[in-house]
């Protein structure tokens, strides 16, 4: 097993709401300890019970996040849910000097934000559902939207699925039909021996 990928841009993990992200992050990350970093982001939300800032966030006024908006020092960022998010230029670097990979876990806009700009060069991968009626499954088991957001996180998930199969947009596409499966592609992408 290679202990570090050759190629060390960052990776942006994208794809919708209730397609695996996060556990095949995690699992890489645990699989690969010291290898991989994650990013801090930037929001405008308070804190909630148990977050720690610079841990879960940094979280700062809608002014200061304008502010880093105006200066550049984001490289991607989005309105979600009555909050600003975002990640830092900073932050990417700060987890290149401790010689890490930095994985970011994105939506769509982002995505689109970060292809725009000629100074970030990462590497993209989108997690797909293995259909869009098992996606709604999965959104539907997990019983924490009401129906209005179920069908709205549908509806986004569709716009994501639809700009994944345009072409360039990815340099790879997973489909998370099983987890171990899925993540066997990931590792073999990342590590770059797919």
């Amino acid at each position: 097993m290679v202990s570090s990928p050759q190629d060390l841009r960052p990776i942006v993990v994208s794809g919708p709401s209730g397609v695996g992200k996060g556990t095949l992050i995690q699992k890489l990350f645990d699989t690969h300890p010291a290898t991989f970093g994650f990013t801090v982001s930037h929001t405008t939300r308070k804190p909630r019970p148990g977050e720690v800032e610079g841990v879960a966030y940094f979280f700062v006024s809608p002014s200061e996040f304008s502010s880093l908006c105006s200066q550049g020092a984001l490289v991607e960022h989005a309105y979600f849910s009555g909050n600003y998010y975002g990640t830092s230029k900073q932050t990417i670097d700060d987890q290149a000097r401790k010689g890490l990979v930095v994985v970011l876990d994105i939506e769509m806009q982002g995505v689109k934000q970060m292809k725009a700009n000629p100074s970030i060069e990462a590497r993209y991968v989108f997690i797909k559902p293995p259909s869009f009626e098992a996606l709604e499954a999965r959104l539907r088991a997990r019983g924490t939207e009401n129906e209005e957001d179920l069908r709205k996180r549908l509806t986004q998930a569709q716009f994501e699925l639809d700009y994944a199969e345009s072409q360039g947009s990815f340099d790879k596409i997973i489909v998370n039909d099983s987890i171990e499966t899925a993540y066997e592609e990931l590792e073999m992408f990342v590590f770059g021996r797919a």
